[in-house]
């Protein structure tokens, strides 16, 4: 019996550890356009491997206003996107370094 826990724990904690490194895989992008009236980004991007998207240009909405705050046109980025209620959002971004 000890076995089959220690196999189901074990299992667990690889699911575990495969949902965490799937929210914190960042993108690659360089930003095209800031509009703070609407919390929406353009972003010229690598692929996006967590949404099996290819590499392109595209709005996103971002999670948090704030994060537009730190960010231009021209400014290349890493960035967390995810698909929240079927809307492509940024949920992290940062300066590319």
């Amino acid at each position: 019996m000890k076995s089959i826990q220690k196999a189901i724990v074990a299992g667990n904690l690889l699911a575990l550890s495969a949902a965490l490194l799937a929210q914190t895989v960042m993108t690659q992008g360089e930003v095209r356009n800031v509009d703070k009236a609407t919390r929406k980004i353009t972003l010229k991007h690598d692929e996006i491997k967590n949404l099996d998207m290819p590499a392109m240009t595209m709005v996103f909405v971002v999670k948090e206003a704030a994060m537009l705050e730190k960010v231009k046109p021209g400014d290349r980025v890493q960035f967390h996107a995810e698909n929240e209620d079927g809307k492509l959002t940024v949920t992290d971004i940062q300066p590319s370094k």
